[in-house]
């Protein structure tokens, strides 16, 4: 097997936490269309036929490291928390009734 690129697996490993490519795409600075062709050429180095084998590959392999741990070559866009670690995000309906009489 031909060994993968860092942006290769940058492109899985974001994969991995759910970001679709265009979502890559605007993380990275890269076209959707880009993100796709490492994503393609990742997949025919690892002989897998989507995205999702190459993900299973990667984490078989010990490729894929903690999804908490930024990423060192894009330090700058760090990898979302486990789900366990992120805070809630603030709500935009009222808790309760009293706060729906409560005038602003």
């Amino acid at each position: 097997m031909r060994p993968l690129t860092d942006r290769e697996l940058t492109c899985l490993r974001w994969a991995a936490v759910g970001k679709t490519s265009w979502e890559m795409g605007v993380i990275l600075g890269l076209t959707e269309r880009t993100i796709n062709f490492h994503i393609h050429n990742a997949c025919r180095k690892l002989n897998v036929h989507s995205r999702q084998a190459a993900i299973t590959s990667i984490f078989r392999m010990g490729l894929l490291t903690a999804l908490t741990e930024p990423l060192a070559s894009h330090a700058g866009t760090h990898l979302p928390l486990a789900p366990e670690m992120a805070p809630d995000p603030p709500s935009q309906f009222p808790r309760s009734m009293h706060d729906l009489s409560a005038k602003p």
